[in-house]
Parts: C-alpha cells; structure tokens; sequence
C-alpha cells in the first residue's frame, strides 16, 4: 500500500494554514477539473487525487490523524500497527455525491474510512450543505445531515492608528473596511455544481464556475464600523472584533476581525513598553539650586520638585502615570529625564556674576570633571 503525501499532492508546506491550503486546492482543482479536461483520463486521475488529499488535510482531524499516521509510516511502524490504530477512528460513509465515480486510494479507504465514499461526499466526519444545486463549498458536496457543519468565513485583519491620548484615554474611531466576503451563491467554492439523485448517492454531473464571483469564491464588500479603542493599548496590541470578518450565509458562521492598533509617534511622549518618558529640559542654576517646576503629562499638567545638585541624566519617575492597567497588564510609569541646560545670551552683568562663581569654585578648590576622563586615559 502506498503512502500518500497530500501536502505534495496539494503543493503546500506541512505547516500551510487552513486557508493556503483551501486556496490551492481551488487553483488545482480548476486547472484539473472534468469540465475543463473531458475526456482527459489524466486530469481526472489528478482530480481525484487532488480532492481525496483535500478531504484529509483540509479537515483539521483527519488533518490531525493523518499527520500522526505519516510520522509513523516514516519512522516503519508496520501496516498491521497502522490499522490496528487507526481502526476505531474509521467510521460509515456517508450519503454522498459521486463525481461519476471511482475509489479512493487504498491508502485513503484503510486509514480514513473512505470505502465507497466519495471526496464530494460527507463521508467520515467530512462536512455538507444541503440542495441540488449549490456551490462546491470546498468542494464539500453531500445531502445535509446530523453533524452538517457550514464552512466558517475567512477572518479579516486590518490596523488602526491612533494618538496616544487615545491609547491612554480610549476613544471611537471609524474603519472603512474592504471585505472579501464568501460568495453566497456558490458559498465559497467559486463553482457551481449540478447533480441528479441515483439512490441514496447524489452525482455530481457538471460544474461551471459562479456567475456572482466569477469562480473566485469571494466578493469585495465595503462596509464602515465603529470600534471602541480600550484605554491602556500598548503599541502592536491586536483587538479581536468576534464576527466582524468575512460574512459567511450563516451570522454564526462570520469570520473575526484582528484589529491591531498602532500608536502614532508624539513629539513630547515617547513609548517604552507601557511606560513614557520625558526628555525635561531645567536650566543649570534650577539642577544646582533645586526648584519647582511644572511639567507635561498626557492628561495635562504637573508640578515637580528639582533636588538641589541634580545632575543631567536623572530620572524623575511617578508611578502610574504611563499607559493605564488594562486586564493584567499592570499600569506604566511616567518617566522624566533631566536635561541640563546653560544660558547662552549673558548681558554683561550676568557674564560677570558667571565668573565670580567660576572663581569662587576654583579658590575652593572645587573638583575638575574631568580629572577622572584624564587619569584613565
């Protein structure tokens, strides 16, 4: 019995997402389908192929089995292992439909309980919608039953920029969105199928691609939403808009939005984390004496006390004051770095006070600051 790579069969990595791997199936599918190659036995082999290995790794469980099951055959875990592993997880086929016939791989039937079931069908733990004429939907063609699960819309993300009073006080803003929403004719599938009823089986006998899409699966959908920026959002933060994505026929069915916020650059605050950080200007004789100035905060202002001798450098922190707690995110700390600055434009008078201190200093025989710059050298 051989083993079948579906990843190659489907051209996808092992770790593709649900959605790569749902995209290249369509694009394979077209190109091999029966309509567009009859009396091509080649291209119908393909299709099948291609279909069975999407019925398996399009189907987060099978997915899942069929992961395990390929690690194992690698590794030489005998045939008769296998099955003995894999028997419970085989369950009835389904009432499906047949797209004029022929089995799955041995490989498929063993391990899958794919016997008689065709890739169109519900078969074991596949999923249906109901109808006669209805989309490919996946490719997922089969009478609805007990257990019928409709495919989910695909999600959407999108980013939202801010200023940073908005992060710090929460706001509203508006999002002009461009959806691409799953066509509701075909319900995804870009394909619409007719079939006829023989017995419990339903045949799939042709298939065009969707009027409404054009064989793409989805249409653009422009729409407008508000959102509520949460106060305490930290710069990448993604906010999760629960079935505000694609629109799938079924609400439940709805795709989410991923919203991921991003903060504007201001010219005073600057982000770390959730903490900002202030450069503060003070004069040199405010560092050396002490005083009382006012500062900025995003919400206004603040008074802050200068400590006599403070040094350019320091930093002056008020616990709190950053971005605001938002679930167990702690609050941030606002934080202000002095930056010490020497008057340049001196009347003559005030040169002369300057030199009476300068000589005061140096007839104290006050440090140089640079001695210690000096004896390293």
């Amino acid at each position: 019995m051989e083993f079948r790579d579906y990843y190659k069969t489907l051209g996808v990595e092992r770790k593709a997402s649900e959605a790569e791997i749902k995209s290249a199936f369509r694009k394979l599918a077209r190109k091999f389908h029966p309509d567009v190659n009859p009396n091509n036995k080649d291209a119908e082999a393909k299709f099948k192929q291609l279909n069975e290995a999407y019925q398996v790794i399009g189907d987060a469980d099978k997915r899942k089995k069929y992961d395990e099951l390929g690690a194992d055959w690698e590794h030489g875990v005998s045939q008769e292992e296998m099955m003995r592993r894999y028997a419970r997880q085989q369950s009835a086929a389904g009432a499906g439909a047949d797209f004029g016939g022929g089995d799955f791989s041995d490989f498929f039937s063993q391990f899958f309980g794919g016997g008689g079931a065709s890739g169109f069908g519900r078969g074991a733990g596949g999923r249906s919608r109901g109808g006669s004429s209805r989309g490919f939907s996946g490719f997922d063609f089969g009478a609805s039953g007990a257990g019928a699960e409709p495919a989910r819309a695909p999600d959407l993300r999108a980013e939202v920029r801010i200023q940073l009073a908005d992060a710090v006080k929460g706001a509203k803003r508006r999002l002009d969105l461009v959806a691409e929403d799953e066509c509701a004719t075909c319900r995804g599938s870009g394909m619409i199928a007719r079939e006829e009823k023989q017995g419990k089986a339903r045949v799939i006998r042709s298939a065009e691609p969707c009027p409404t899409c054009g064989g793409v699966g989805v249409v653009q959908a422009r729409r407008t939403l508000e959102v509520t920026i949460p106060a305490g959002v930290a710069d990448g933060t993604q906010l999760r808009l629960k079935g505000q994505g694609g629109r799938a026929p079924r609400p439940d069915q709805n795709g989410d939005l991923f919203l991921t916020v991003r903060i504007e650059p201001n010219p005073v605050f600057a982000l770390a984390g959730r903490d900002l950080r202030v450069s503060l200007p003070v004069w040199d004789y405010e560092a050396a004496l002490g005083a009382e100035i006012t500062a900025p905060t995003v919400e206004g202002r603040v008074s802050l006390k200068i400590l006599p001798g403070s040094q350019a450098g320091r930093v002056m922190r008020l616990r709190g004051r950053g971005l605001p707690a938002r679930g167990k995110e702690p609050a941030g700390d606002l934080l202000y770095e002095l930056k010490v600055l020497a008057p340049t434009d001196l009347s003559a008078k005030e040169r002369a006070l300057m030199q009476d201190l300068a000589d005061s200093l140096k007839a104290r025989g006050i440090a140089d600051p640079r001695a210690e710059l000096m004896a390293s050298k």
